[in-house]
This record gives structure tokens, C-alpha cells and sequence, in this order.
């Protein structure tokens, strides 16, 4: 069954339609919410707003574009909605607390396996990635939403403009002035 077909039968009243397309898509939607939260927590907070929302506002979808691109809108409106809020949370956490109460930081598990990869390589890889996070985190919501959508996200401008809500050409600019920032930051990193 399509996602234009169970948001029908949602549109309806049935909610086992509803909960089919909550399971199909929560993965993407928790997944771009931690990367324009920056935190696990967050972007928990942010999936459930997001889907309330959706569920609250799902007659009001008209299937003028697909069901993924409205609820990416969602999730990003709800993202800018809740980095204004809390501005003091914008720096990307990278640390994650287990369920045994240990702390790890999540960007030492990430691994490079390439044949030209060392203890010193990977050192560097790592404070880079974490330079990158605080550059990113020093950023203003929109311009971190613009530049990871494009580059984490791999989204057309166009896409990234439309879940902004802005012109291709102001996105294209954001995106410009974001590089730029991030280039003046992180020139003594790379």
C-alpha cells in the first residue's frame, strides 16, 4: 500500500493506517531530527512533536507534493521551533549516555577502516569531526538546517528551500554564507 493510500484511509479515522506510516517513516524523521538537534533526547522530543502534529494536521494534507516532503517540513519546522526555544542546546552533542549509565562519545566509535588508516589518522579524524561539531553547533538554526540538509541530507536545493520554507536562491545564499562561516572556522582544523 502507498503512503497517498494509508494517508486516505487515515484522513478517515483509521489508525491503524495512521501507525503504519508512523513505523514507515520514523526512522527518517528521528534520523534528520538528531542531525539538526545535535542530541538523542532532542530528537526524540522532536519525532513525537513532528507526528503529533502530522496526526493532528493530516486533513489538511492535499497530496500536493509526497507525504515524505510534507512530513520532512514538519519535522523541521519543529527542529527550528525547538532550537529558538533553546538556544543553548544548538552545540551538537556527541556524547551519549547508556542504559548501565556509561558515557561514550559517539564520534570515537565511528571507525576508518581504509588500508591507510592509523592510531594518528584516526586521532585527527575524530578532532576534526568534532571541530566540524562545534562549528556547525555556533551556527543559527536555519543555517545549520540549510548545510546539513544539503550535505548530511544530500537533498536537492530546491527540496532544502521548500522545507525551510524559502526561495531556491535564499537557500542557495544561506548555503553560501554557511560555507563560508564554517571555512573561517575551521581553518586552523584541516
Amino acid at each position: 500500500m502507498t503512503d497517498a493510500d494509508l494517508v486516505r484511509l487515515a484522513q478517515t479515522g483509521d489508525s491503524n493506517a495512521f501507525e503504519t506510516l508512523v513505523h514507515r517513516h520514523d526512522r527518517a524523521v528521528l534520523r534528520l531530527a538528531l542531525h539538526l538537534t545535535g542530541s538523542p533526547q532532542d530528537a526524540q522530543d522532536v519525532c513525537q512533536d513532528a507526528f503529533l502534529r502530522v496526526h493532528l494536521n493530516l486533513h489538511r494534507f492535499r497530496f500536493q507534493c509526497a507525504l515524505s516532503t510534507w512530513l520532512y517540513r514538519v519535522v523541521t519546522n519543529v527542529c527550528l521551533d525547538h532550537l529558538r526555544r533553546n538556544p543553548a542546546r544548538r552545540q551538537a552533542v556527541t556524547v551519549v549516555t547508556a542504559p548501565d549509565g556509561k558515557q561514550s562519545d559517539v564520534l570515537d566509535q565511528i571507525a576508518d577502516c581504509r588500508p591507510s588508516s592509523s592510531p594518528e589518522r584516526s586521532f585527527d579524524g575524530t578532532q576534526l569531526r568534532r571541530d566540524i561539531s562545534r562549528a556547525l553547533g555556533k551556527l543559527s538554526p536555519k543555517e545549520r538546517m540549510v548545510f546539513e540538509l544539503k550535505h548530511y541530507h544530500g537533498m536537492k536545493l530546491r527540496k532544502v528551500a521548500d522545507l525551510v520554507g524559502t526561495t531556491e536562491g535564499t537557500a542557495k545564499n544561506i548555503l553560501f554564507r554557511t560555507t563560508k562561516k564554517l571555512r573561517v572556522q575551521l581553518a586552523g582544523a584541516i
